[in-house]
């Protein structure tokens, strides 16, 4: 993949988010319309590969829309950017199986690393950044935490950043 057509994304996890794991509530909803709305337009901008960190909240919300992006235009491709072999393995069980369903949908999925370590999460960022070209985040913010340290990361190797405001 190239990286001048590559956008990855970065966001809160449910225990960030103000709706918690609810996403029938409206801001929920109305950040997944946003993301939409950011997804068609890097699409248009020429973005046709999608990094997707695949962490709960809003990276599978992330892929759910790419997935519906590939839908509806040709040349869309989604990867997972997985951390480690066992990122899911203590997630609740209806979140593992959404996290496979996904994972089976995707073009391409890339193992970071096999084992977890405490630095594993930051290498996926990297990871994903360092073959990108933009970058979408959700982001409330805040100046500590993994979509903090993704963002600044990203700036700093200038990337195109969209941020959706939570």
């Amino acid at each position: 993949m190239r990286r001048e057509t590559t956008c990855c994304f970065t966001g809160h996890r449910p225990n960030k988010l103000p709706w918690g794991d609810n996403e029938s509530d409206s801001r929920c909803v109305d950040l997944k319309t946003r993301l939409t709305q950011a997804l068609e337009e890097a699409y248009q901008d020429g973005y046709r590969h999608f990094l997707s960190g695949m962490a709960l909240g809003c990276d599978l919300y992330f892929c759910e829309a790419v997935l519906e992006l590939r839908e509806r235009h040709e040349g869309v491709t989604v990867e997972a950017a997985v951390p480690c072999e066992e990122q899911c393995a203590r997630w609740r069980e209806r979140d593992r199986n959404r996290y496979f369903a996904l994972l089976e949908q995707c073009d391409y999925e890339t193992h970071v690393q096999h084992r977890y370590t405490p630095g594993c999460m930051q290498r996926r960022d990297r990871y994903m950044v360092d073959h990108a070209q933009r970058l979408i985040a959700a982001y409330d913010g805040r100046t500590l935490g993994g979509t903090m340290y993704t963002l600044t990361y990203a700036l700093r190797q200038g990337l195109e950043t969209v941020i959706l405001d939570i």
